[in-house]
């Protein structure tokens, strides 16, 4: 029973702790922005390094077990993510192409001759 009012009022307090917490900075955006960045770029790099090496050990083995012969299948060409952008330049340009977009007028179709 001692056990069951422990809980109780644990979840009771719990539940006064679990306020709705205030809204994020601009910063704080930003900063998640970045990181989420700088982590799908190192996701890219692992791809590629990982591409890399799977190429290494299948030139390896057809050149050593393979007697000479050729892959079977062919494979899309590893492709190098480059080095690391900051966000402030490409969030500048995802803000702005929007921000664009929503200033401007679709285009009038060209007027035909004859």
């Amino acid at each position: 029973m001692k056990k069951y009012l422990l809980v109780m009022s644990a979840l009771a307090i719990s539940f006064g702790a679990m306020a709705k917490l205030p809204a994020l900075s601009d910063e704080a955006k930003a900063k998640a922005v970045e990181a989420a960045a700088k982590t799908a770029h190192g996701n890219k790099v692992a791809d590629f390094q990982l591409c890399k090496s799977r190429e290494k050990v299948a030139a390896h083995y057809y050149k050593t077990n393979g007697k000479g012969k050729a892959a079977p299948t062919a494979t899309p060409a590893c492709v190098d993510p480059g080095a690391y952008k900051p966000a402030e330049t490409t969030a500048a340009a995802a803000a702005a192409a929007p921000a664009a977009a929503a200033g401007a007028k679709p285009a009038a179709a060209p007027a035909k001759k004859g």
